[in-house]
């Protein structure tokens, strides 16, 4: 991946856009110091690397940097798109050297250029050294940000305050704090917004889930975002929850956990798996009345250690009636090299979930691999 972001047509690029809007900018010299210098290092030193490469050409005194970085940089982003918009890896350097050299003694001036660089490279790394250092006065200009024009500009807003952002440093301030920001950023009308919002509050339900679902329940008495939208978010937001059973986050969604549903049969196609074969089974759920339902399947896995794992699968949703059952079959590849979690032989198990109940469950041995 990192040596398809760091291409030499994408360095090369670089290169020209600096060289031609900074006077005496050595574009070629610039070029062959990067090139020379990424192998070895992971795409977030790359970027770190190419940095310090712009650093050492431009001015000392940031204010002047500043002018520099905005000088070069490219076109703002198609305003006109509503998605899948995050811009090219090579234009976080002015993030970077807005935090390093900016941070301490040029915080204004340093927002600012995160303002300008954010609608062409997402800044959501960079705002939050500001968010640990500056707290008060960064949560001001988000303030100001989440009415922005530009969605690039409102998406930093939720994206940048993510308590549990991948990849990114941790920021030290309450989780609750962004709350407001995301009353305000819920009914955005960018899809690449409210993905943001959705999955800000999935990260908050990792810490506070009842303050998540009662938020929930507070935009959609409101009725300022559009239904289908706030459905689509209020799904995406509690999928955790929604994993873990969660009564509240349930009966948002419209399942109830207490749901009057029955396993009417449950089997295996076979009990005994091979790591690198497929785990197989077929479950039928009946009901004495039409029931909306989540369906997930659970699987418990066996470790060396005696520690348990666990790991939760979407399965269906549906409604079961009183007329039919509601059949499923899943075929399920137990990898080896899965990235999340290692496959041991032993005995394990998987159980059916309906609404974030546990209603049946069947143990299977995993075989080491023929």
């Amino acid at each position: 991946m990192k040596d398809q972001l760091f291409n030499a047509d994408s360095l090369s690029d670089l290169a020209a856009e600096y060289a031609t809007a900074i006077a005496g900018f050595d574009g070629e010299g610039f070029h062959r110091e990067v090139v020379a210098g990424l192998d070895g290092r992971e795409l977030l030193e790359r970027l770190e690397w190419i940095a310090d490469c712009v650093a050492a050409r431009l001015a000392p005194d940031f204010v002047e940097m500043a002018e520099q970085l905005e000088a070069a940089m490219p076109a703002p982003l198609d305003p006109g798109l509503r998605d899948d918009d995050f811009g090219r890896f090579i234009h976080a350097v002015p993030g970077i050297l807005a935090v390093r050299h900016g941070l301490e003694a040029h915080r204004e001036r340093a927002l600012e250029l995160l303002y300008a660089a954010t609608q062409r490279f997402s800044m959501e790394f960079y705002i939050r050294p500001f968010l640990n250092r500056w707290p008060e006065e960064t949560l001001a200009r988000l303030e100001a940000w989440a009415g922005d024009g530009n969605y690039h500009v409102r998406r930093l807003v939720s994206e940048g305050t993510r308590p549990k952002l991948p990849w990114a440093k941790a920021i030290t301030m309450d989780p609750m704090r962004a709350l407001p920001l995301l009353d305000r950023l819920h009914a955005d009308p960018t899809r690449y917004v409210t993905r943001s919002v959705a999955n800000h509050l999935n990260d908050i339900a990792k810490i506070d889930p009842e303050a998540v679902v009662a938020r929930l329940g507070e935009w959609h008495q409101e009725g300022r975002q559009a239904q289908k939208e706030l459905d689509w978010m209020t799904r995406h937001a509690l999928r955790t929850l929604v994993k873990q059973g969660h009564a509240g986050a349930l009966e948002l969604l419209g399942y109830r956990a207490d749901a009057p549903v029955r396993v009417a049969s449950f089997t295996l196609v076979r009990e005994s798996v091979a790591i690198g074969d497929a785990l197989e089974f077929e479950v039928a759920l009946d009901a004495d009345a039409e029931t909306p339902v989540i369906v997930d399947y659970v699987l418990s896995f066996h470790r060396p250690s005696g520690k348990p794992g666990r790991k939760v699968f979407k399965l269906k949703q549906g409604v079961v009636t009183d007329r039919e059952s509601l059949k499923m079959r899943k075929r399920h590849v137990l990898k080896g090299n899965a990235t999340t979690f290692r496959l041991h032989p032993g005995p394990h198990s998987v159980a059916v979930q309906v609404n974030g109940r546990i209603l049946a469950e069947r143990r299977f041995d995993v075989l080491d691999p023929a």
